[in-house]
């Protein structure tokens, strides 16, 4: 098989640091700098557990190598969503309800998998799917 995992996925934003601490707050994951040139007032790399860059943040004049026209806060164009497998449904749930933020709950007990879909600050819509061990 020639793929072997998601390598990450890119947000443009104009919430560059809020979309940052939206990720660290609710998922845990570790904001780190990207690599020279690029400034952290352009980029951050949000990292899981095991140092894996999950999420690519570029500000709008963040240098692309390949550009395209973006509208940071519009929904997120031919991407319906974006499918994260997580743990900690009920620490994700909390943290949601603290940030106030709308959610669904969906319950797919048939294959042991709950679902939370959210939205961030940028309205890139979410799909935090929870297995049962």
């Amino acid at each position: 098989m020639i793929v072997q995992r998601l390598d990450h996925v890119n947000i443009i934003t104009d919430r560059l640091a809020e979309t940052a601490r939206f990720y660290a707050e609710l998922l845990d994951l570790e904001e780190r700098d990207g690599p020279p040139p690029l400034r952290p007032e352009q980029v951050r790399w949000m990292h899981d557990q095991d140092g894996n860059a999950i999420l690519h943040l570029n500000s709008l004049d963040c240098p692309r190598a390949f550009d395209r026209d973006v509208a940071p806060g519009s929904e997120t164009g031919a991407i319906h969503h974006v499918a994260l497998r997580c743990g900690a449904f009920e620490t994700v749930k909390a943290r949601l309800d603290a940030l106030g933020a709308d959610y669904r709950v969906n319950d797919l007990s048939s294959i042991g998998l709950r679902q939370i879909f959210t939205a961030d600050p940028n309205n890139v819509l979410l799909e935090l799917n929870f297995f049962a061990a």
